[in-house]
């Protein structure tokens, strides 16, 4: 995971013990589910004792909120580099959404989803959590981007917010819920860059000016 900024790494320093206890969940989990998932083999994995494992989290529930957040954060970072870049429209929205579509294809991305959606009953807050975070991560940046070229004229948009779902919906969808829903047997035929320049070019057609 990429470091933040000093202010909070001075405010939370790094546990390597716990960082290799959370890791070893995150791949038991992803590999078992919830419910089949041990704790011992956790610790065996992550080489500390039962005890100590359970000195850091007191329960199954609470090591896999702490996996579950600890990949939410493991996202952010990774989505600090999917921002809009200066330059006209078509250039812009089309380096957002290769970037978009790139992480979304991302077939740990989808491991760490379907572990999420599958645990969602148990867990209701912390998945709807983690999916708000998410989508907020990347639709705010976008929303942004999406008014600034408003501003400039180069886009005719009313409710930037409903724009950018729909542009991000256009990559999801290939890339992402496709795979998602059928265990990655279907696999979108276009590359991703492929889908992000179809994407933009279906949405400056609705909102080129």
């Amino acid at each position: 995971m990429r470091s933040h900024s000093n202010t909070a790494a001075a405010a939370e320093p790094v546990d390597p013990r716990r960082q290799t206890i959370v890791r070893e969940a995150r791949r038991h989990f992803m590999a078992d589910g919830y419910a089949a998932t041990r704790i011992e083999p956790i610790a065996r994995a992550a080489a500390v004792s039962t005890a100590t494992l359970y000195g850091y989290f007191p329960s199954k529930q609470h090591l896999f909120t702490a996996v579950i957040s600890d990949a939410s954060a493991d996202f952010s970072a990774q989505m600090e580099y999917v921002r809009v870049s200066d330059g006209h429209a078509r250039e812009q929205l089309t380096l957002f959404a290769t970037a978009y579509a790139d992480f979304m294809g991302d077939p740990f991305v989808r491991s760490v989803f379907r572990l999420v959606m599958a645990e969602r009953p148990r867990f209701r807050d912390v998945a709807q959590g983690f999916f708000d975070k998410g989508r907020s991560d990347f639709g705010r940046p976008l929303m942004a981007a999406l008014a600034r070229l408003a501003e400039r004229g180069e886009l005719k948009i009313d409710k930037p917010s409903w724009a950018a779902g729909q542009l991000m919906g256009m990559v999801e969808h290939p890339v992402f819920f496709m795979p998602l829903v059928t265990g990655d047997e279907v696999q979108a035929a276009r590359t991703n860059g492929q889908i992000a320049a179809d994407a933009v070019e279906t949405f400056l057609a609705r909102y080129g000016t």
